[in-house]
């Protein structure tokens, strides 16, 4: 009888007994098409970073219109179509056209946003009030790549316990993106720096950090991930998202997501072993407005700050409405200590 190779992740059972019945020999193993798929090459990384600008912009100008909008006048749904509508508009100004969404999305506000995959629905849809935490996870799929992002942001005063717990998660979301790691690391390494800082305030989230996302492809792509459980070694050219996040069931929910490739890093001074580097891909203000600078090191203000220069240095020549450059000036202003 033939040899068959399967995944045991992703084969069902019933497909491996059905081999056997025939026969066939069942050899378990990885795909091999998984690695060289993950490892993206010089031409899916700068076809990536082209998507993320125009997504960048994109996303931009959906969060200028949400400021724009009297709290409790728009409802979760109204900011999906709206989303969708702006990436669309961009996507053909820019001769890029939206394809499709990468994943239905999570449009939460409030208690919504405390369920991690929430997709509302004409039963569950409800008014963004004033005073809340409304979280936005969504993605686009370009012919040049594919995006996913999350900002949690402030609709009009929110409470210092939101705030801080907001500058928990985003000191998470820094720690991962700065990394400095020895070739060989895998993604059950990294992890626990996506949760240190809430760890230390009694809390977690329970989720993975991170997944791996392909190119024009599914937005969820293996073998990478940065969760407790993946021992892949995170190779050069791979893909992930990075997402920690802190979730209180019935009062708010906070995720911040940028994609992030793995990139070669320059030699450290005084270092003995080659190192690996994260290079972010994602272009889009942090909502600085829950940024407690007191809980944050000098460090990840620094970081906060070269990151927002940089959105919008990369993000203003693409825009063109007014109105929304002067919000970014504003969303991208550096915080001070």
């Amino acid at each position: 009888g033939a040899r068959i190779l399967i995944d045991p992740d992703l084969t069902p059972l019933a497909l491996t007994a059905a081999i056997v019945a025939a026969g066939g020999e069942v050899i378990e193993g990885i795909d091999p098409a998984k690695l060289p798929r993950a490892c993206k090459n010089s031409a899916e990384l700068d076809g990536s970073a082209k998507a993320h600008l125009q997504d960048g912009a994109a996303v931009v100008e959906f969060l200028s219109w949400l400021d724009d909008q009297e709290p409790g006048s728009i409802t979760e749904i109204d900011a999906v179509k709206t989303l969708e509508a702006t990436r669309a508009r961009v996507g053909q100004s820019m001769q890029n056209p939206l394809k499709d969404v990468s994943f239905d999305t999570i449009s939460g506000a409030g208690e919504h946003a405390a369920i991690m995959h929430y997709r509302v629905t004409a039963q569950s849809n409800r008014h963004i009030l004033p005073g809340e935490l409304f979280l936005i996870d969504s993605g686009a799929q370009y012919v040049n790549g594919t995006t996913d992002i999350t900002r949690t942001v402030a609709v009009g005063l929110v409470s210092e316990d939101r705030k801080r717990f907001f500058t928990l998660v985003l000191k998470g979301m820094i720690a991962i993106s700065m990394a400095k790691f020895p070739k060989g690391t895998r993604g059950c390494d990294l992890d626990p720096l996506a949760r240190i800082a809430l760890w230390k305030a009694g809390a977690d989230f329970a989720h993975g950090t991170g997944h791996g996302v392909g190119s024009y492809l599914s937005v969820h792509e293996g073998p990478q991930r940065i969760s407790r459980m993946s021992t892949q070694e995170l190779l050069p050219g791979m893909i992930l998202s990075n997402e920690p996040g802190y979730y209180r069931p019935g009062a708010f929910g906070i995720r911040i997501e940028n994609l992030i490739f793995v990139n070669d890093a320059a030699p450290v001074e005084g270092g003995d072993m080659p190192v690996l580097s994260f290079e972010t891909l994602t272009w889009c203000p942090i909502d600085r407005r829950l940024v407690v600078a007191s809980l944050m090191t000098s460090e990840e203000l620094q970081w906060l700050n070269d990151y927002h220069a940089e959105v919008r240095e990369k993000l203003m020549p693409l825009i063109d409405k007014d109105s929304v450059k002067t919000w970014l000036t504003a969303a991208t202003a550096p915080i001070s200590g």
